[in-house]
């Protein structure tokens, strides 16, 4: 682990940390190890606080600092969830925030802190995030030291670093809307959304995978378009069982990764196919997320989608920057960044073209005019929208700089482009 240069008042910190008193117990060493952290104020007080943790000569003491770190990880853990943090969202940012070492601790803490509670009393989908971590809980407070010490090979010294850096950046974690109930406060039979076709979007999934692996443009084209028309032709079946004045639906909020490089490009491309399917994306440009709002099938819908078209981008601009321009250079920064932003536009134009025929094909077939059906649904989506950011502000994406990336960008997404409509049953 390395240690950042003593900085002015590491003397002092010292002092404060080798004294008698609230040093000694282990719960209060953890708690100043960790807000001298938040501050910024690394070196010696907060070396010396993690060697008096890590001391392992009196079995008492070392008993209880591994306890007192364990719970102490086990409260910010849930102090998280109380700021409206979920659990694959909070290890993510653990990693980009401090690596996979602290990543890996944060999920054993996460699933550790599922098992304190009835699985009557958690939301099945957090339950599921939580599985989808796989890590294993780790053993009994005191023990937690020495497994994480034994299962990557550091010492006591380290392993402790790593829980106070844990800690510290669970302790400034801003808070998030709260898009379900916590842990332990759940409770079945609440929800009233009309249900997804699971059957449906597992057909949808199988879709986009072919269209993923594929080698041929146009089959991905036809495949990727068939998942789409699936998935408006759902959102329309979903919209017209909804009709109920009386209990009408609510909208739902998922929050989708935003990753670099090229953050704001993905963070448009995420917009469009929101936009496409009858939700909003918001994008939090600091923390790599999008909050996206919409009924909960269009919800999944861009979830399935943007992920898949991701793929389908990052592999297509692989095999267009393995071309090399007349001096015998690959794709450069720029080229990458401009087929992304084309990518990004030309799909959107594609999703919308394709979600209206689809739209247009109910109505011939059926006669109901689906015009006012999705206008109250996006109205009801702005208005949660609305309530739960207040006014937002929007920001200027940087244009192309390479035209031979933007004209890549455009092509690969034709390829994407889901164009090609089949008659759906």
């Amino acid at each position: 682990m390395g240690r950042k240069g003593r900085r002015r008042g590491d003397a002092r910190a010292e002092a404060e940390w080798a004294g008698p008193g609230p040093s000694d117990i282990p719960v209060e060493v953890v708690t100043g190890a960790v807000e001298a952290l938040v501050r910024g104020q690394e070196g010696g007080g907060v070396d010396l606080a993690a060697a008096r943790l890590a001391d392992a000569e009196d079995p008492a003491w070392a008993g209880a600092a591994g306890r007192a770190l364990f719970d102490t990880l086990l409260f910010a853990i849930a102090d998280a969830w109380a700021r409206g943090w979920q659990p694959t969202e909070t290890v993510r940012h653990v990693s980009r925030e401090s690596g996979a070492l602290a990543a890996t601790v944060c999920a054993e803490a996460v699933t550790a802190d599922l098992e304190r509670h009835s699985a009557a009393t958690v939301d099945p989908r957090w339950t599921e995030q939580v599985r989808a971590l796989g890590a294993t809980a780790p053993g009994s407070g005191d023990q937690h030291l020495t497994r994480l010490g034994t299962e990557h090979g550091l010492l006591r010294f380290e392993a402790v670093e790593v829980v106070l850096r844990l800690l510290a950046v669970l302790r400034v974690l801003p808070p998030m809307r709260r898009l379900g109930p916590p842990p332990g406060t759940f409770r079945p039979g609440v929800h009233t959304s009309a249900p997804v076709d699971r059957g449906r979007l597992q057909r949808v999934r199988a879709l986009l995978a072919k269209a993923e692996s594929t080698e041929f443009p146009s089959e991905a084209e036809a495949l990727t378009a068939r998942a789409q028309e699936m998935m408006a032709r759902h959102s329309i079946d979903l919209a017209l069982v909804a009709q109920d004045p009386e209990e009408p639906e609510a909208a739902s909020a998922r929050r989708l990764p935003v990753d670099s490089p090229y953050d704001e490009h993905r963070a448009v491309l995420l917009t469009e196919v929101a936009e496409a399917n009858h939700c909003r994306a918001v994008w939090h440009r600091e923390l790599g997320l999008s909050t996206v709002m919409g009924f909960p099938g269009d919800v999944e819908a861009v979830d399935l989608l943007y992920t898949s078209l991701l793929v389908q981008a990052e592999a297509a601009m692989r095999v267009s920057g393995s071309k090399r321009d007349r001096s015998g250079r690959g794709a450069r920064k720029d080229f990458r960044a401009s087929f992304m932003s084309a990518f990004a536009v030309r799909v959107g134009e594609r999703l919308t073209e394709s979600a209206r025929a689809a739209e247009e094909a109910v109505t011939a077939e059926t006669g109901t005019d689906l015009v006012p059906v999705f206008a109250a649904r996006e109205k009801a989506v702005e208005a949660a929208v609305d309530e739960a950011f207040g006014a937002l502000t929007s920001s200027r994406v940087r244009g192309p700089s390479s035209s031979e990336g933007w004209y890549e960008g455009r092509a690969a997404a034709d390829a994407a482009s889901l164009g090609t409509r089949s008659r759906l049953t």
